[in-house]
């Protein structure tokens, strides 16, 4: 399997460091795009593989997946590009999907190149009890709430508070680099207008956690998970990388567990 990278950043280090260090064993990532030419080089230099800031160039590698590990913004510009080329992709920046026309839109591209889209599950669990749970339109409600260290929303906090409480949607537009998770969530669930999201800062704990609660049907469910950031990052969760990688391990696997 022959993997490409948009980004640069830690995660896309650490995909590199993990999947042609051999943990992936029938892939390699043979190709990054970027625009920061210094670090690009770098990890071009460093992993022996080809780095581009012409994308056109990038998806014309024999790729057969693309990981988006970059920000939303670069997401909403080279995702349908990724997809009209005929490769599978892995998106991380899932807020990309705040208007759910885009992600409708990007699937039916998918559908009419035959290509598969895969929504990493991030820094949380718990996706495939709503995705079975809402699959006789028995899921009535989904919340979650996410504490984060003062350090890790780049903030100065010397108290905990509440920084946000609504709907997964408005949460996206208020903090779109740390709530990702909410976004996977409502669309696992029942959408992201109907998905409440409370963020808390809390200068207290050393890592951030997410804690889930669903209702319906299926019964009531409730799963708390507290992350390690990476190593070079603080802000970004080491669950987030390890679910990516998870993607890719699991993608050509004749059994999957799950949904």
């Amino acid at each position: 399997m022959n993997i490409g990278i948009i980004g640069t950043g830690n995660i896309a280090a650490y995909l590199l460091e993990q999947v042609n260090g051999k943990k992936l064993a029938d892939g390699r990532v043979l190709a990054v795009f970027g625009r920061n030419r210094e670090v690009g080089t770098h990890l071009g230099d460093k992993f022996g593989i080809a780095f581009y800031t012409d994308l056109e160039k990038f998806l014309e590698e024999p790729l057969d997946i693309v990981v988006e590990a970059s920000t939303m913004e670069a997401a909403a510009l080279y995702l349908e590009d990724v997809v009209a080329h005929k490769k599978d992709l892995v998106v991380s920046s899932i807020g990309v999907f705040k208007d759910a026309g885009f992600l409708e839109q990007v699937k039916e591209l998918a559908g009419t190149s035959g290509t598969q889209i895969f929504l990493p599950s991030g820094a949380i669990g718990g996706l495939d009890v709503l995705q079975s749970a809402r699959a006789s339109g028995g899921l009535e409600h989904v919340e979650i709430t996410t504490r984060k260290s003062p350090e890790s929303l780049g903030l100065e906090a010397s108290e905990e508070r509440v920084l946000f409480e609504g709907s997964a949607f408005d949460a996206v537009e208020k903090f779109p680099k740390n709530v990702n998770v909410a976004l996977v969530l409502a669309i696992a669930g029942i959408g992201a207008e109907k998905t409440l999201v409370r963020v808390i800062v809390d200068p207290a704990i050393e890592k951030n956690s997410h804690t889930i609660r669903a209702e319906g049907d299926f019964g009531r469910m409730q799963l708390q998970v507290e992350n390690n950031p990476m190593p070079d990052n603080p802000k970004t969760s080491l669950l987030a990388a390890l679910s990516i990688l998870a993607v890719l391990q699991n993608r050509n696997q004749a059994v999957r567990i799950g949904n």
